[in-house]
Formats: structure tokens, sequence, C-alpha cells
């Protein structure tokens, strides 16, 4: 596929020279923890991947191979789930970032992003198919399994934590608490300190506010409809810090009253 959509907003603010990433770098990867690549071209990917330039970086990833994984992925899955509008496009791009993803922690087992990776390639996948079918599938538990590998590498990954949150969330919603705990070790304890931790860890990312409003709303309904508007309303509120931000704040802002 190289017919890739455009990134729908005004990107310039985001198209950093590479002395700009580098100096930027920390902030950008607060939420995973990224260590900025030896490798001058996939560098150059990173800048394509927070300019929003995802086709870029999906076909560059794609030509580079193994060591740009992690922009590779991360676009495929962004751009399906932000930009792609056909659900079986969609669904075919999340399973080609599994398979990426796969391949990455077959080669680089102690590397707690490709292990994440996995996980959020997997976990948009599943949500494609709907949450219930990809529990009879089998998916829950190699997603539970893959972000818990990545926190016990990094512990302050805060993306993690916070998937993790969701994911306790999500099970507790569908399966029940009983069946949620007995069979995939789902609490709701575990949920709010995964999500709480997240917010502690990067509460300024945009989708921190907004996944931990989703996360207090599949816990508690609207008996916390009030904690989930707050924290769509911050992120409708920040200062997005590259292209993938300001698509989550666009959204945030179009969901808040």
């Amino acid at each position: 596929m190289n017919n890739w959509k455009p990134y729908p907003h005004d990107n310039q603010d985001y198209d950093y020279s590479l002395d700009e990433l580098h100096r930027n770098w920390g902030a950008l990867h607060r939420g995973d923890h990224e260590a900025w690549p030896d490798d001058v071209a996939v560098q150059a990917i990173w800048q394509h991947y927070h300019a929003g330039r995802f086709g870029d970086v999906i076909e560059a990833g794609a030509a580079h191979g193994p060591l740009a994984f992690a922009p590779h992925c991360k676009a495929m899955v962004i751009y399906a789930d932000h930009i792609e509008e056909d659900e079986n496009i969609q669904q075919d791009i999340y399973q080609q970032a599994v398979s990426i993803a796969e391949q990455a922690v077959h080669d680089h087992p102690d590397d707690a992003n490709a292990h994440y990776l996995h996980a959020f390639a997997l976990g948009r996948y599943a949500q494609s198919i709907s949450i219930a079918q990809a529990l009879r599938q089998g998916l829950g538990g190699k997603i539970g399994a893959s972000l818990k590998n990545c926190v016990e590498l990094c512990p302050d990954h805060s993306e993690a934590h916070l998937a993790l949150g969701l994911y306790h969330a999500e099970i507790i919603d569908k399966v029940g608490k009983m069946v949620g705990k007995m069979t995939y070790g789902a609490s709701e304890d575990k949920a709010l300190q995964h999500l709480e931790q997240a917010l502690e860890l990067n509460p300024e990312a945009p989708i921190t506010q907004i996944e931990y409003g989703n996360g207090i709303y599949v816990l508690y309904g609207d008996k916390r409809i009030d904690d989930a508007n707050d924290a769509y309303r911050k992120a409708a509120e920040s200062s997005p810090r590259d292209a993938i931000e300001k698509l989550d704040q666009e959204f945030a802002a179009s969901e808040v009253d």
C-alpha cells in the first residue's frame, strides 16, 4: 500500500530538525522511554513520525528493517486508528503491526517497547473485532502478558501503565469481577493503580488524560462521569508537543461539551 492518506492538521510546528528533535526527545518520549537512536536513518524516520508523515515512516521503516521497528509499528497503529476509515484496511494494518512487533520481541526480548508495541498493536486489533470476540480468541491473555513484560523491564513506562489500567477495567467490564480475577488476574484496584501511575508519570500528554477518563468511565460509569469529563477537558486544553499529541488533543476537543 502506497496511497497513504495525509495528516489532517497543520503540522509545521512539529517538523523538528534533528537537533531540535534530539533536544526535545526526553519530553516527546516521556511516555515510552524510547532511547535516542544511534542510526541516523532511524533518527530521520522518527522525524517523519513526530511530524505526522506516517506514510513516509511506514515506507522507510519497511525498507530499513528491524532497527526501525518502533517508529514503524507505532506509525502503522496510529495511522490506522486516527486516519484510515476503511475497517478492513484498518484490521490489515493492525495485523501487520502485530507481526512487526512479534518479530521485535523475538529479536529484542529485553526491549520494553518491543513488548509494549506488541500489546499496543494487538490491543487495537482486538478493539476492531470487539473486546468480547478478542477474549474468546485468547488475545486478552497475550496483551496482558506483553504489558506486564514491558513494565517489568521499564517500571516508569507510563503508556504501558495506561494500557494495563484499561486492560483491567475492560476485562472486568466484559466478564465481571470474579471471572476477570480468576481467569485474567484483573481487578478494580489494579486498574486504578495503573491508571493513576500513568497520570503521575506523564500528565501533560493528552492521551494520558483521555485514556484515564476512559478507564474511569469503564470502571464506574455515570458515578464518576465528572472525573472522566474533567480528564477529557484537560486533554482538550493541552499543548501538543508533536503531531500525534495534536491528533489526541483534537479528538478530546471534539468530545468535550
